[in-house]
Order: structure tokens, then C-alpha cells, then sequence
């Protein structure tokens, strides 16, 4: 059974009465290809791409309690981990990838957001097979999967939102298109998340 959001849908993470545990949101992309013979000789054509993942979190109150993104490569004592910076979109499968291990989180954060940006200013319809995702990590299953490549002239998406409510955990595939370089250009649109 799939349970894959599109954007704007909302799941428990519970199934069948067991709460999930452990999350990743991954992100990938492909390299960017060379011009021509030509412009592979004389360093023309496509200039490299740089994506990056980030998580922020937040308490009850909106404050943000930490940010884990590729100058801060874990947060909350190692609950939530990035798995490091992939400048290229070199490699199979996803590029970079945040794990978070939700029974490890402290009580007061509430909510974790998870963005990604075009480090160099590319924007995402310019960018080949860009995805991001957020996976049940036991399981594989993906929750939530956007299409970056379809996001259009932007160089930032705030993806989704991991948030408690009533004692379980939830996700929000929010899918918000926005412009940054990092996620302190994002942070109005990240805000209005929450």
C-alpha cells in the first residue's frame, strides 16, 4: 500500500497502532551535462549543480531550536544526522540525506521542516532529474515525493513538515515554492509552514 503525499496532503506517521521511528528525507539530481565535444575541451557548457538538503526545527512557540544542513551536520545530539555535502549530484540514488531518528527528539521540539535549495542560484526547471522525498526508514516506503525538475524558475522548496500532534507524529507535504541559496533566504516561507 502506498502512501505517497502529493502536495498538501497530511498522514500519521502511525500504522496499525506502531508509531514510526526512524526517517530520512533524500535528495537528488543529476550531474550537469558537458556542451559538445567543443565545450568539453574549452571548459564550456552545463556549470556544476549544487542542491542542499536542510532540517530545521522548532518548538512549540515557532522558535528555532536547531538547524542541521551542510555546515551542521547533526543536531539535537546526533536524533538528527546529514549525511554530508554533495556538490555535483554525482552518484546513484539520493545526494545528500538527512536521518532522523524521531524517538530521540526532546519533547519540546514540535516541528521539523525540511527545505532544499539551489546553492548556486540554478533554478530547479534547469536541473535534470531533481526529486526529494521523505522515506519510512524501516519500511523504504516513500511518504511524501516532489519533483523538482516540475517546480518551475525557483531555487528553493520548503518540502515538508514533520510535526506532533496529540502525542503522534505527522507529516504535511507542503511543496511551497520559494527563492534562496541557503534556508536563511527561505526563512519567511518556512515560517509560514508552521
Amino acid at each position: 500500500m502506498s502512501v505517497s503525499l502529493s502536495k498538501g496532503q497530511k498522514i500519521s506517521l502511525s500504522k496499525d497502532g506502531a508509531a514510526l521511528q526512524r526517517l530520512f528525507m533524500g535528495l537528488g539530481w543529476d550531474v550537469a551535462k558537458k556542451g559538445g565535444f567543443l565545450g568539453g575541451l574549452f571548459g564550456g557548457g552545463g556549470e556544476e549543480i549544487d542542491l542542499d538538503a536542510s532540517c530545521l526545527v522548532f518548538d512549540d512557540a515557532g522558535a528555532l531550536v536547531d538547524q542541521i544542513w551542510f555546515r551542521q551536520l547533526k543536531g539535537l545530539n546526533g536524533a538528527i544526522v546529514h549525511t554530508g555535502d554533495n556538490r555535483t549530484g554525482e552518484g546513484d540514488g539520493d545526494d545528500e540525506v538527512i536521518k532522523v531518528d524521531l524517538a530521540a527528539l526532546p519533547a519540546e521540539v514540535k516541528a521539523l521542516v525540511f527545505t532544499v535549495n539551489s546553492f548556486r542560484g540554478q533554478t530547479f526547471d534547469k536541473i535534470a532529474n531533481a526529486t526529494c522525498r521523505v522515506v519510512d526508514d524501516q519500511s523504504g516506503q516513500e511518504l511524501a515525493r516532489f519533483t523538482l525538475s516540475e517546480a518551475g524558475s525557483h531555487t528553493g522548496l520548503v518540502m515538508a513538515k514533520l510535526y506532533r500532534h496529540n502525542g503522534e507524529w505527522k507529516v504535511h507535504a507542503i511543496g511551497e515554492k520559494t527563492t534562496g541559496r541557503t534556508f536563511h533566504d527561505m526563512m519567511p516561507a518556512i515560517q509560514a509552514a508552521l
